[in-house]
């Protein structure tokens, strides 16, 4: 067993771990069931990939989000570390190809959707692939008290039949105590640790406002802090709207948000990532999986529904440890908007039916069939089709998905492949007439195994990497060799797709867990209502607020978030108390006077100061002042 410290020196070029990490690996290598809850930016990864590099064989990744799965293999493969992916919307021969390199390779990880691990393609190969852990990404997604359930984790634990004695490492950025513990009972955790790292980030100052204009809010922000920053928005026609405003107004910005293409994205997100563009407008389609340190300011333009979804979006900023902002930016009537969604996200038994019905006749699925059958599926068009609300439709295929029925996902990605179109003679007398695609081709050699004899999938920004030019001109390369005939290339894409878990039921026979149903959509009210105490309240630390709502005992007052500064300036000795009130007694000894007049005989004191004072004597009965605004002294 390798030594952790060299793992980490080796392939990270840390000396040290952060703080937990080394605790969180020596359970792991102790063969302990691990929950590891460390906060946006803290380094989950490293908790499972050292002690998998300490050990002999394979550590199975289970995550949800497609994006993040690319982006960690990717940068493990830079590192000369072996990895594997299993993608939604894979062809067969490529999954095959991919669990049998898993099996028979030399790798170190696989990552799979959570979807993946019932197939029997996979069962049938797990026996030769021999995992000897099993690290589960955004464990939070098994809990129906979380903010994100995911059903298909909830079968998680059925490889833990399959595996017996192989441990199991959770791990999640936000979770509260309930989600803790609904995470180690639904992936039967045996030995158990638990491992939570301060939700603390004193470089971080939270603020809110409630402006007049929010417009003119944000341009004062954006001008008064410098440096890269997310505007999140609520919609995707908002975040064209806000970018255009920011651009009128002389600031760089961009939008992104998840109906744009896979290759219009990938060249927004590097355009900011590079400071190309400075702000970036985006639904929270944007940010997960990117680790840019400088950002400066988080804003979110409109109240977020959950302090889970806040919590990880605003810690997005200053990950570089210097001072950043976190400003949240709200009216009154969003709370009512956000209350009103409970009715929307968590749909009636009688309307989910009606959705049901109309989505199976739309994919053509006969009742008693259509089980294991996957669709790609357009939910705009469905809606229209069908006369539906679009949100109604889209919360209640959710639901039908939490009752286990069948699986959506928004964005199904199929990943690039290439294969060569020609001989190895003809591609030497290509490279001659053409010295310019060199180095594309020998890059494609030389990371690309069997490249030649059938489709691989490739990573164009690992390619780009490895040219060490701009993702936008690697692709445009890849697309030229397919121009010519030399390669296949097929660029990758993105579909909606949905997947039948069951056979359709008749309409008659259709059930709902209601009980469930209805606990769920308290819970979501309940998440609704710790976010509205958050933005009410005007005397406790944010920081301490936030690390509170995820079990955080121990955390102390930042004293740079919006509260603390108010509260500091409240802060008032016994002179200047008595200073003060002298003042203001003295003033009043002959008459009254107006507040406006006493606010200039006051002006070299604190207006805090002043109002706290004026507060103390006003309720002792030592001044009084009338409803024209008169002070007189009692």
């Amino acid at each position: 067993m390798a030594a952790i410290h060299q793992i980490l020196k080796k392939n990270w070029g840390f000396e040290n771990f952060r703080p937990l990490q080394e605790d969180i690996i020596n359970a792991v290598l102790e063969n302990k069931d691990t929950l590891a809850l460390l906060p946006t930016g803290g380094g989950k990864s490293i908790c499972f990939q050292v002690p998998a590099l300490a050990m002999e064989g394979i550590c199975l990744v289970i995550s949800p989000l497609i994006a993040l799965m690319k982006d960690q293999v990717e940068n493990l493969s830079r590192k000369n570390i072996p990895a594997l992916a299993i993608y939604s919307g894979m062809h067969y021969n490529d999954v095959k190809k991919t669990l049998q390199n898993a099996a028979f390779g030399n790798y170190k990880f696989l990552y799979v959707s959570p979807e993946r691990l019932e197939s029997d393609l996979f069962l049938e190969f797990l026996p030769a692939i021999k995992p000897t852990l099993i690290a589960v990404d955004e464990a939070h997604c098994i809990s129906q008290w979380g903010y994100d359930f995911r059903p298909p984790y909830l079968r998680i634990a059925n490889l833990r039949e399959h595996l017996p004695g192989v441990p199991v490492i959770a791990l999640t950025a936000s979770a509260t105590l309930s989600v803790q513990n609904d995470i180690c009972e639904k992936l039967l955790f045996k030995k158990e640790s638990r491992f939570q790292q301060s939700f603390a980030r004193p470089n971080l100052s939270y603020s809110i406002f409630q402006p007049a204009s929010k417009q003119t809010k944000l341009l004062e922000i954006l001008k008064n802090v410098g440096g890269s920053s997310i505007v999140y928005c609520k919609s995707r026609k908002q975040t064209v709207q806000l970018a255009e405003l920011l651009k009128q107004n002389k600031i760089s910005a961009d939008f992104y948000h998840a109906g744009l293409t896979n290759e219009q994205r990938t060249i927004k997100q590097q355009n900011w990532i590079n400071n190309k563009v400075r702000i970036m407008v985006s639904t929270n389609a944007f940010g997960m999986g990117i680790d840019k340190p400088d950002v400066r300011t988080v804003v979110h333009y409109h109240l977020p529904d959950c302090l889970e979804n806040y919590y990880q979006e605003a810690g997005r900023a200053g990950r570089d440890g210097k001072r950043a902002y976190a400003v949240l930016l709200h009216e009154k009537n969003e709370t009512d908007n956000l209350f009103a969604q409970a009715e929307t996200r968590y749909p009636g038994e009688d309307e989910t039916r009606k959705v049901y019905t109309a989505l199976m006749n739309h994919l053509q699925v006969a009742a008693g069939g259509g089980e294991d059958t996957s669709y790609d599926f357009d939910i705009a068009l469905f809606a229209e089709s069908f006369h539906l609300n679009i949100l109604q439709a889209t919360y209640a295929i959710k639901a039908l998905a939490e009752e286990g029925l069948l699986s959506y996902s928004e964005i199904s990605f199929k990943p690039s492949t290439l294969v060569f179109s020609v001989s190895k003679n003809d591609l030497a007398e290509f490279e001659i007439q053409n010295p310019d695609s060199g180095p594309t081709l020998k890059a494609l050699l030389r990371n690309y195994e069997g490249i030649f004899d059938y489709p691989s999938t490739i990573y164009e920004s690992l390619l780009s990497h490895f040219l060490k030019l701009p993702l936008p001109e690697t692709i445009l390369a890849l697309k030229k060799l397919h121009q010519y005939g030399i390669v296949h290339y097929e660029p990758q894409s993105e579909k909606p797709q949905v997947v039948l878990l069951k056979n359709r039921m008749y309409s008659d026979d259709f059930k709902m867990n209601v009980k469930e149903l209805l606990a769920r959509k308290q819970n979501f009210l309940l998440r609704i209502q710790a976010m509205l105490d958050y933005t009410a309240e005007t005397k406790k630390c944010r920081a301490v607020m936030i690390g509170n709502y995820f079990n955080d005992k121990e955390i102390k007052n930042c004293g740079i978030c919006d509260t603390c500064i108010n509260n500091a300036q409240l802060q008032i000795t016994d002179d200047q108390f008595k200073k003060i009130s002298d003042a203001i007694i003295s003033s009043l000894q002959e008459s009254a006077v107006h507040i406006n007049e006493l606010d200039m005989i006051l002006k070299h004191f604190k207006r805090p100061h002043v109002l706290t004072v004026m507060d103390y004597l006003i309720s002792e009965k030592m001044i009084n002042t009338d409803k024209a605004g008169n002070v007189t002294l009692l």
